[in-house]
């Protein structure tokens, strides 16, 4: 085999990069259909190894840069089928310890089911770990589609996230939201965004119709350290429970 070939498919939402050939100095086409992937939406990949017979320093120098512009999108790139002898040219230089390699391409799509599952269960223990507080306090929010902030409000708060009551105003699953809150006395005014991810169904809870539960969205770890501050400090024990 020679010039390295990489051909792309879809399997359910991961890109899969069969590569066949010499993964060496003339494997900038890699790069660049890495960089097509993310641009046309898939974050995660599979470099599927089957094809590959041999892989050099500057082969392993554009692996490395395809999986750097992969991590800095936020996505995963994962290796399938690669021959022991290529995982010791990984190994001499550490890469072994940085690239997750599978013994095949279903083992490989299958992580990425098991990854999100995992991460449902440390997001779930994460907010048990925070108190609810319950309030009635205004909260303004908006979708960023909209110039005109809309007033509900907030029926309980913790440090990751809270519930609205907003009569006239749901919006859909994952959208994300603008929101102007007040904690007094401190932290004050809070211009922050949160996610829609939760609704709150009239047949089952109709004490609460229509309410939306947010979660804080890319929250700083200083303001979320303010919150959670401002639940403490009001909270009883009478009053409060666990996320």
């Amino acid at each position: 085999m020679g010039m390295l070939e990489v051909n792309f498919k879809k399997v359910k939402q991961v890109g899969v990069l069969n590569l066949s050939g010499n993964v060496d100095i003339n494997s900038s086409n890699l790069v660049e259909k890495v960089g097509w992937a993310l641009e046309n939406g898939y974050e995660d990949l599979v470099c599927d190894f089957q094809e590959v017979d041999l892989i050099d320093y500057a082969g392993m120098s554009a692996l490395a840069l395809a999986y750097k512009n992969v991590a800095n999108h936020g996505g995963r790139m994962k290796f399938a089928s690669v021959a022991l002898h290529i995982r010791k040219v990984f190994n001499l230089v550490c890469l072994d310890k940085v690239f997750e390699i599978y013994d095949d391409l279903d083992t490989a799509l299958r992580s990425f089911e098991e990854d999100k599952t995992i991460s449902l269960i440390q997001k779930k223990k994460l907010r048990r770990r925070f108190k609810r507080l319950p309030l009635d306090i205004v909260i303004e929010f908006k979708s960023k589609k909209e110039s005109k902030f809309h007033q509900g409000k907030v029926l309980n708060i913790s440090g990751v996230g809270m519930l609205v009551f907003a009569e006239k105003e749901i919006y859909k699953l994952g959208e994300i939201l603008d929101i102007k809150l007040t904690l007094r006395p401190a932290p004050g005014l809070l211009e922050i965004e949160a996610v829609v991810v939760w609704l709150v169904e009239k047949n089952i809870q109709p004490q609460l119709y229509p309410a939306m539960g947010l979660e804080f969205y890319h929250l700083d770890t200083s303001t979320q350290e303010k919150i959670v501050e401002f639940v403490e400090r009001n909270m009883s024990l009478d009053n409060t429970s666990e996320c």
